[in-house]
């Protein structure tokens, strides 16, 4: 991990790490304390020195492979449920990525969303809180944060990084990516100073941050949706509860729905970029525990140790 020039743009230097695990085909930028890829740095510094947030934006944060795409859809689905239904929600023929804007790819989108008559709220980044525009910092937007398991969270961000468009790797050693991920070197990690940060800032900064927890949504996802869509200011009414709109949207935005359908199955997310990604690899499993099939017994006491350590006293549970 070797310093490397001061990019354009940037207020310090930049240090960066190629991925041995992935025959050295991805590279991350650590700046601001967090690791980027390098393809995605420059959009994020971007982001910091021009985006505007608007009091009724509503963000979608996450750290990569936590339950992201679920949540979009969602959220997706309860704002334009009146515009939509469920047998015409643009979910139906587009990639919940592409009915979302991201921050750090889409600005240019989101200032044309702007423009319209009516503005829509969505945003989404895998910024860490630390790294967010002021501007969002500083308003009265909202946030919503998802984050999982740390387990199914190594074993995920494993099985997609290895099958980006420009990595390709066949039997890439899991111990080595277990190891670097324990190391704090990954995509937006540290995964726990990522969730840190956002939980910091929900309890010192009084900024309006929603913490949402995977595992317990997919245990009783009706109350969470209701939940969701009260803080994002897109409350169920009791006739819509009473006609069924949440379980529809539920059913709408399910794992097993969303796998099956044709745009989710085939093509490509973003085919122009250098990591472009195939769309069905967002829809992998949805599993919780599979980490167990991958996982040694020495791997499971060195990840609950560290976890132990770095969210002592936050009531927050990642094992």
């Amino acid at each position: 991990m070797e310093p490397i020039a001061t990019m354009e743009n940037t207020l310090e230097p930049v240090a960066q790490h190629t991925c041995s695990w992935l025959n050295n085909s991805m590279k991350l930028l650590n700046y601001q304390g967090f690791w980027n890829i390098e393809d995605f740095h420059e959009g994020a510094l971007l982001a910091q020195k021009t985006f505007m947030a608007q009091s009724s934006d509503v963000f979608i944060c996450s750290y990569p492979k936590t339950g992201t795409t679920w949540l979009k859809a969602l959220a997706f689905a309860i704002i334009t449920r009146e515009k939509f239904d469920e047998s015409s929600s643009p979910l139906l023929t587009t990639l919940p990525h592409d009915c979302v804007p991201y921050l750090e790819k889409d600005l240019k989108k989101i200032e044309e969303n702007r423009n319209n008559s009516k503005h829509f709220p969505l945003v989404s980044t895998h910024l860490p809180y630390t790294a967010l525009p002021r501007s969002i910092v500083s308003s009265n937007c909202k946030i919503v944060y998802i984050y999982r398991n740390i387990k199914d969270v190594i074993v995920s961000y494993y099985h997609f990084v290895t099958k980006l468009s420009n990595t390709r790797v066949v039997d890439a050693p899991f111990e080595e990516a277990f190891n670097e991920f324990y190391r704090g070197i990954s995509w937006c990690g540290p995964y726990w100073d990522h969730i840190l940060g956002y939980w910091q800032a929900s309890h010192d900064d009084g900024h309006k941050i929603l913490f949402l927890k995977y595992e317990d949504m997919k245990k009783d996802i009706a109350s969470n949706v209701k939940r969701l869509a009260e803080f994002i200011g897109y409350p169920f009414s009791n006739e819509e509860e009473n006609a069924g709109v949440i379980d529809n949207i539920i059913k709408l935005c399910s794992f097993e729905n969303l796998r099956n359908l044709e745009v989710n199955k085939s093509g490509y997310h973003r085919p122009d970029d250098p990591y472009r990604v195939e769309n069905q690899l967002y829809f992998r499993k949805a599993k919780d525990g599979d980490w167990k099939e991958y996982f040694t017994d020495e791997m499971i006491e060195k990840i609950d140790k560290l976890m132990d350590e770095k969210l002592s006293g936050t009531g927050l549970v990642l094992k």
